[in-house]
């Protein structure tokens, strides 16, 4: 079973790679890191997906270095937008921002073709129709294969596809997590764009990796999100427990699960759950052309959604900051 981005063929269950730089847990050695790439080539991983962001310019260099001699083996995404000064960091889609942003991810990268190229989050202090502008004259001169939109809103993607059509939106989506059922979802079937689908097994959360938010090492951005506090956390346990007996009742993992509730809300959708485990690595993708039943799928969503989990997903300092779309 296959899916497509902006007409490529890819494996419905990609790959994010944030987690080998940043933000969740603790890093990996560059070895075992690039041991995991490569393995999850081997096994079938043919869509992988990177930042500026992740590491400060770290996953994008451990890409390059690792798997240049196998760029031909798979559809590579980066994205640009969030700029980092010292401790402070900004989001900026000026169209030179983006101009500069792109060479250095070429260079990175070791390759002079990134396939999609996405702005991860909405500057608000710029019309997307000039950031839009600028990404098409890349994609004229072939720098990057098409554009993407991270975390922003239905109403965005209509103006961004009005300039250019727009081959990816990205938004965190899972059972716990349904904002993109507000409007997102539709307005991607509707532009034939595709969706992509990060955090698909709920930071973790749903595959049962964590247990404790506390015991995350410091600094994992967990800690800090509503969802994994205190009484929300602990309401929230017995939800994912509960989750991993309707895994077990079907035959799969509570991460395979997942991962097929995620695939099967529309063929549009692809997936790229991360891991710093080579073997979650593999577990992701055994079921790639596995989906649940409609009896299933409705299981799944009255155990977890919007009105069953505790805490939102971002604080909402962090919300203001992005475009997509909230319940209220």
């Amino acid at each position: 079973m296959t899916r497509t981005i902006n007409g490529h063929a890819v494996n419905p269950i990609g790959l994010g790679c944030m987690t080998l730089s940043w933000a969740y847990g603790l890093k990996p050695t560059e070895d075992y890191s690039a041991n995991l790439l490569n393995r999850a080539l081997d096994i079938g991983y043919n869509h992988l997906d990177t930042a500026r962001i992740y590491g400060e310019g770290h996953n994008e260099t451990l890409i390059g270095e690792t798997l240049k001699h196998r760029r031909k083996e798979f559809f590579l995404a980066s994205k640009t937008g969030i700029i980092v000064d010292g401790d402070k960091r900004r989001v900026d889609c000026r169209p030179e921002t983006i101009r500069t942003a792109l060479e250095e991810s070429l260079r990175l990268l070791q390759t002079d073709h990134i396939d999609l190229y996405y702005l991860h989050r909405r500057d608000f202090n710029t019309p997307i129709e000039d950031s839009i502008g600028e990404l098409a004259s890349a994609v004229k001169a072939g720098k990057i294969g098409s554009i993407g939109l991270s975390e922003m809103s239905a109403d965005t993607l209509r103006k961004a596809s009005a300039v250019h059509p727009i081959a990816a939106m990205q938004t965190e989506y899972s059972p716990m997590t349904r904002n993109p059922e507000i409007a997102v979802l539709e307005a991607c079937r509707e532009l034939g764009t595709t969706f992509v689908a990060f955090s698909p097994v709920g930071r973790g959360a749903l595959c049962g990796v964590v247990r404790d938010p506390l015991a995350l090492p410091k600094g994992d951005i967990r800690r800090t999100m509503p969802r994994f506090i205190g009484e929300n956390w602990q309401h929230n346990l017995g939800l994912i427990d509960a989750f991993a007996q309707l895994a077990t009742t079907v035959g799969v993992t509570a991460s395979q699960l997942a991962l097929g509730w995620v695939l099967a809300k529309g063929e549009h959708i692809v997936t790229i759950p991360g891991t710093a485990s080579i073997e979650h690595l593999e577990e992701n993708i055994a079921r790639h052309d596995w989906l649940p039943d409609a009896d299933t799928v409705a299981r799944v969503d009255a155990l977890i959604n919007r009105e069953t989990v505790a805490g939102s997903r971002y604080s909402e300092t962090m919300q203001q900051t992005i475009d997509t779309e909230d319940f209220t």
